[in-house]
């Protein structure tokens, strides 16, 4: 393939002048509690391609009267500037009303750079943003870097099965956009009191093309697993469904979740949403103990932020031995069983040192979790 003719792809599709764009932003998605976590956690990656580019990191909050307050976490976690648009269309989301937002302020400040948390919400939102400002878009990105020669934010993300890294850049178009999915990055820590300017803008919005005919609110049974602390996950290498049963008994023990590989997901053995890896959810647990599971890029993509990996597994030469803080290469079918077995007597042996020291009444208020 020949050289790029940058003059004839310009010929065909008018290109932006890239000076003329400045600043990374971050657009805040808003729930009950406030601002998403996820939506804080791209301040993390904001920061650093700000910070490459000489540039400010911007939040952008687009809600119901009153969300303005929220602009102050998003300074005192890093923005240097938030921009806020507080209007009655906005109390309910829907994408299209607040994409317009997005895009009217985006067509008045010209950012370089906006950055989408991955969740439900924006991976339907980024994608109408990108098209109505005519610029491209990465989604699911792993890291994001900048060529100190062209300015040019370079995306990163796993393709083919997560086999490679694929970087992609937008050269032509500004903003660039990308997402990541939550727990890619970490959460910035709080900094009370960190000054930024807040700027409060007038944005008409569309009336929806849709309307919300009611909400029903979906009871959890158990903690989402990219919000646990421990996380006992199974894989193929499990054999068989009733694998999970030993596992939920060793997750109940200590305090933790199951989950699972793409490949559990799709034999039936697990739900979906319990899905840990490129194509599910990324999680963040002090404890991850993978079973049966083979470590494949597009899985270990998923828990680059765990701190701890342990690896059960029969093959030696499974990818996740070499990447797993602690290995044992053996059958879990005998592994798991005698673990459980530990941990109940350590528990017994808990439970009777508490009652000698403190009596009967300290069993029932010592905590029930999984520590030993």
């Amino acid at each position: 393939m020949g050289r790029v003719d940058c003059e004839k792809i310009c010929s065909l599709w008018p290109c932006e002048q890239p000076e003329e764009f400045r600043n990374v932003w971050v657009v805040a998605e808003l729930d009950e509690q406030g601002i998403s976590e996820a939506s804080l956690q791209m301040l993390t990656p904001a920061r650093r391609i700000a910070d490459k580019l000489g540039e400010s990191v911007v939040g952008v909050i687009a809600g119901p009267p009153g969300s303005g307050q929220l602009a102050v976490e998003m300074v005192e976690r890093g923005a240097d500037e938030v921009i806020v648009v507080e209007h009655e269309r906005l109390s309910e989301y829907y994408p299209d009303v607040v994409g317009s937002v997005i895009v009217e302020l985006s067509l008045k400040y010209k950012p370089s750079v906006i950055l989408f948390a991955a969740t439900a919400r924006g991976r339907e939102m980024a994608p109408y943003v990108a098209n109505t400002l005519k610029t491209g878009i990465t989604a699911d990105c792993t890291d994001f870097d900048v060529d100190p020669q062209t300015r040019d934010v370079l995306l990163i993300r796993p393709p083919f099965s997560a086999i490679m890294l694929a970087y992609i850049r937008t050269p032509f178009r500004r903003p660039q956009i990308g997402t990541a999915r939550p727990n890619v990055f970490p959460l910035p820590e709080r900094q009370p009191g960190r000054q930024g300017r807040i700027v409060r803008e007038q944005v008409e919005p569309p009336e929806p093309m849709a309307r919300l005919v009611n909400r029903v609110r979906i009871p959890r049974s158990e903690v989402p697993i990219e919000k646990a602390e421990v996380i006992v996950s199974g894989g193929r290498g499990l054999g068989t469904p009733e694998g999970f049963r030993v596992l939920e008994e060793l997750a109940s023990l200590l305090g933790g979740v199951i989950a699972g590989s793409r490949k559990a997901v799709d034999a039936g053995w697990i739900p979906p949403e319990r899905q840990v890896g490129q194509t599910g959810k990324s999680v963040k647990p002090i404890l991850y103990i993978a079973v049966g599971i083979s470590g494949s890029a597009q899985h270990m993509v998923g828990v680059r932020e765990a701190r701890r990996i342990v690896a059960i597994n029969i093959d030696e030469n499974a990818p996740i031995i070499r990447q797993a803080d602690y290995s044992l290469i053996a059958d879990y079918r005998e592994v798991i069983p005698a673990l459980i077995e530990e941990l109940r007597r350590l528990k017994e042996e808990r439970s009777r040192y508490l009652e000698e020291l403190l009596g009967p009444e300290a069993l029932r208020t010592a905590p029930q979790g999984g520590g030993s």
